[in-house]
């Protein structure tokens, strides 16, 4: 991801602690429309800390499942990349004269990765040492003013839409897709070695999934943005309801595989396991996804490493679409394996195999002779 050239800083005096300031700032925050109001937790002077309170922010659980070099939970380029993905412009931190120097030079160099306009809300009438100590380095401005402040950094307030995520529905509801039936499908496809530019899709050995409606569409988005922090696993989750691959060849693509300009994701078997390499066009709702997942990639690993989840992720994304009530069919009940309530992922690699082993056993025989 490039570095941006963000705005200087802007720094709000709120002399005498009032609370119109943290209200109006809280009052703005609003992710679709671009604005992100932290409100740093109490207690802490962890920067892991304070990129778990700017993960929730976004509206994401503050922990990302899975296992990550050296131990250390990636959770500020997750939320960079979530600010990229979005996108966000606009950051406003209150109680910014309780950062430490370090804290704030993380949120500078999110800053400076990002593009975004950091505001920070300092309640005291001055620039505490730390705080005067880490914007040394960066152009900033300082204003006391707060119908300034109100009109040029904080934002308008919004009003907030209603939190039930199916008015009139269950908000437990399962949503019931078949494209999530391949999804731990046996087929073992392997990533090209060399460069490779795949065709368009032409669905030979199976049909293509069914695209989602619009509302359908809206559902699983919302779903998947609240149930992981984590951008590959979700758009992995999103990859199979497009493209209705297994995990396998959905491991096979890579940052340079996704064309986000084209729209499209190129998955890849040159074994022909299903349809061969092919570029699978991407719906409007699951760009934000394959975004994410392609600034995360290239923060941490490189053009080289998975765009999506690997194989061995395949635990953790399963708990992710179950987390967001995705499923595949379900078998009725007298056919179950596991317990009542508990989803079973290879229902229809289990329909396949029975009807596969019993094939020979309804066959003519050929006689001896």
């Amino acid at each position: 991801m490039p570095l941006a050239t963000p705005p200087p800083v802007t720094v709000v005096i709120d002399r005498h602690d009032d609370a119109i300031h943290t209200h109006t700032a809280l009052a703005a925050h609003h992710p679709p429309s671009g604005r992100i109001t932290l409100h740093p937790g109490p207690g802490t002077t962890s920067e892991t800390g304070l990129a778990h309170d700017l993960l929730a922010a976004l509206g994401k659980p503050p922990l990302l499942p899975g296992r990550f070099p050296a131990g250390r939970q990636p959770a500020w380029e997750a939320a960079a990349t979530w600010m990229t993905a979005l996108p966000v412009n606009q950051l406003t931190v209150l109680r910014a004269h309780r950062l430490t120097v370090r804290r704030t030079i993380r949120l500078l160099q999110l800053r400076a990765l990002t593009g975004i306009h950091l505001t920070l809300v300092c309640h005291r009438p001055r620039l505490p040492a730390a705080l005067h100590q880490a914007l040394r380095a960066v152009d900033y401005s300082v204003t006391a003013d707060f119908q300034a402040a109100r009109r040029h950094y904080y934002g308008s307030p919004v009003a907030s839409p209603s939190p039930s995520d199916e008015p009139a529905r269950p908000a437990d509801r399962w949503l019931t897709l078949p494209a999530l039936d391949r999804l731990v499908s046996y087929d073992s496809p392997r990533p090209c070695a060399d460069p490779c530019t795949p065709p368009p899709i032409i669905w030979r050995h199976r049909p293509p999934p069914v695209p989602l409606t619009a509302h359908t569409a809206q559902r699983v988005a919302r779903r998947l943005h609240a149930a992981t922090a984590h951008p590959r696993l979700a758009a992995a989750v999103a990859a199979a309801l497009f493209t209705g691959a297994s995990l396998q060849q959905l491991a096979t693509a890579r940052p340079r595989d996704y064309d986000d300009a084209a729209a499209t994701l190129a998955l890849h078997d040159r074994a022909r396991y299903t349809d061969g390499c092919a570029a699978h066009p991407v719906p409007p709702w699951a760009g934000i996804f394959l975004r994410a997942a392609a600034c995360f990639t290239r923060l941490l690993s490189g053009e080289d490493q998975e765009l999506l989840a690997a194989p061995g992720d395949r635990g953790h994304l399963l708990r992710v679409a179950e987390t967001a009530r995705l499923r595949p069919p379900q078998p009725p009940e007298a056919r179950r394996k596991g317990p009542v309530g508990r989803v079973e992922w290879d229902w229809r690699e289990r329909q396949e195999a029975e009807r596969y082993e019993a094939m020979p056993a309804s066959r003519v025989r050929p006689s001896r002779r």
